[in-house]
């Protein structure tokens, strides 16, 4: 991405509501920053703006690209009719191949500079408008909150970044160094104390926009991330009064009826339609096939898109007896035909599940299978924190400081929605362990795996056993492949980037 970056407000003309009351668009013949911040009216246009790029920053193909075939919980199925380059970067990031070419890892970089420019313009004009305080404070507050989110996504997969905080206006602001990690941290710390002070608590039912609630639970993940735990349990404390609640059914938490419920602190908002806020997320992971109406219930292909972050067997067989997220998360499509051109007989439940003989089966992701009308435009939002993340994290911090006793009662809380029964064992480092799993299978297929391997210090010898068990399974798969080292724990900088900016490369690349 340059980066002597514009704003980028007419991309966002014609944007629908990303919730219900958000306000709506009217087209302008004519934009630019002289004469647009102006009105409460136009820096909402701005923030809508803002919100929207998260769905390319953390709700894209390369989230779970980078997110979850990076990891152990999902692979692909290997398509020798298309080896185009889209298909190979995907394969490529999924065994450690990747570089810094790659247009996934240069998306997720991009489309997260991009987000913290349209804040940067909000935050740089919003002091000269005239309209009320309050309103200028809220609009602030989840205008940091989006940049802190967006930083934090960057320092996670890319190590230290440059830091920019103020709207670009020429090429000395624009080419900035990398600064330290360390460094970003204290910004998007920053960014987030001050978001928690000026957002609202919040209230049910949730309009999509980020709340005291969301800061806080982003901020603890901060400190959790930089293993600062008492910070993070005092943070994950304060959500506990603010009125979330697990819904009862793991399952549900998926419904329609059930976006931005009271588990909900954060999701990315999506809504099916001809306004362009679709979400698709359920096609990609569906087998390449000419028919897969027996999944969607509608008269739909798939034969181009599909075949991506299909669990593996490992993620299937980590699920305890009796977890009902099991049957919620994942689904088997059994049928006959080869790669590319299945056709589809049932759909079965994994529990249990052993193919008929001379049937083939496909494991998919049924998190986001729901019912919808178009090919490729469904209404699911996409889950960025859940109340169960708050209560996990908070076992996690305080079980790192010793409290192990009262992490279980909040571990225990999310085993049991799931129809599991209570932990009881006392030991610091096996609950550890316990809780580590117990955000697998929670949280599988959200994009949380590779980041909880990276930031546990498990990446390297959970991957390169799991490298040696693809390699049995895919024989297809090339030797180097999964040669995890320190240096694959972080994404290459984009050669462009290195290119125009003078930055530095990562380590290894």
């Amino acid at each position: 991405m340059k980066k002597i970056i514009y704003i980028y407000i007419i991309c966002c003309l014609g944007l629908q509501s990303c919730a219900s009351d958000f306000i709506e668009i009217a087209p302008q013949a004519s934009v630019t920053t002289a004469n647009f911040y102006k009105t409460q009216s136009q820096f909402e246009q701005a923030l809508i703006g803002a919100y929207a790029s998260i769905r390319n920053a953390k709700g894209s193909i390369a989230s779970w690209v980078m997110g979850e075939m990076r990891s152990d919980n999902t692979h692909y199925e290997y398509n020798n009719l298309n080896r185009g380059v889209q298909n190979s970067q995907r394969e490529d990031t999924a065994g450690f191949l990747d570089d810094n070419s790659s247009s996934y890892i240069s998306s997720k970089y991009n489309s997260c500079y991009i987000g913290i420019a349209r804040v940067n313009q909000i935050l740089d004009k919003i002091d000269e408008a005239e309209f009320s305080q309050q309103m200028k404070d809220r609009i602030i507050g989840e205008s940091k909150f989006i940049r802190a989110l967006l930083y934090f996504e960057l320092v996670r997969y890319f190590g230290g970044v440059s830091l920019h905080l103020e709207a670009v206006e020429g090429a000395a602001q624009a080419y900035l160094p990398r600064t330290t990690v360390s460094e970003v941290y204290l910004a998007i710390e920053s960014d987030l104390s001050n978001a928690i002070l000026l957002l609202p608590e919040v209230s049910f039912p949730q309009d999509g926009r980020a709340t005291k609630g969301a800061a806080q639970v982003l901020l603890a993940d901060v400190f959790i991330t930089q293993e600062k735990y008492s910070e993070a349990e005092s943070a994950l404390k304060a959500i506990l009064t603010m009125g979330y609640e697990l819904l009862p059914d793991y399952g549900s938490v998926f419904d329609l009826s059930n976006k931005n419920s009271k588990e909900s602190i954060f999701e990315i908002q999506y809504q099916q339609g001809n306004q362009g806020q679709e979400s698709n997320f359920l096609y990609p992971f569906l087998p390449l096939s000419d028919d897969v109406s027996m999944v969607t219930g509608i008269e739909s292909q798939n034969r181009n898109g599909g075949g991506w972050n299909t669990p593996t067997q490992e993620m299937i067989d980590s699920y305890e007896q009796g977890d009902s997220r099991l049957e919620a998360s994942i689904g088997i499509i059994e049928g006959t035909g080869p790669v590319g051109a299945m056709v589809i007989e049932k759909i079965t439940s994994p529990l249990n599940y052993g193919p008929e003989e001379g049937k083939r089966s496909y494991a998919f992701v049924r998190k986001y299978l729901h019912q919808h009308s178009i090919i490729n435009n469904t209404d699911d939002n996409f889950p960025i924190y859940r109340y169960s993340d708050a209560l996990l994290l908070l076992a996690e911090a305080l079980n790192e400081q010793g409290k192990t006793a009262e992490a279980l009662a909040h571990l225990n809380q999310v085993r049991v929605r799931a129809g599991l029964p209570s932990v009881t064992i006392g030991n610091q480092e096996e609950l550890q362990d316990i809780i580590i799993h117990e955000r697998r299978v929670e949280f599988a297929f959200e994009n949380k795996r590779w980041l909880d391997l990276v930031r546990t210090g498990r990446a390297i010898e959970v991957m390169n056993q799991h490298g040696e068990n693809m390699k049995a399974l895919h024989p297809i798969l090339r030797d180097v492949s999964y040669n995890v080292t320190q240096n694959r724990l972080l994404f290459p900088i984009p050669q462009r980037e290195i290119l125009i900016g003078n930055l530095e490369q990562n380590p290894g690349y």
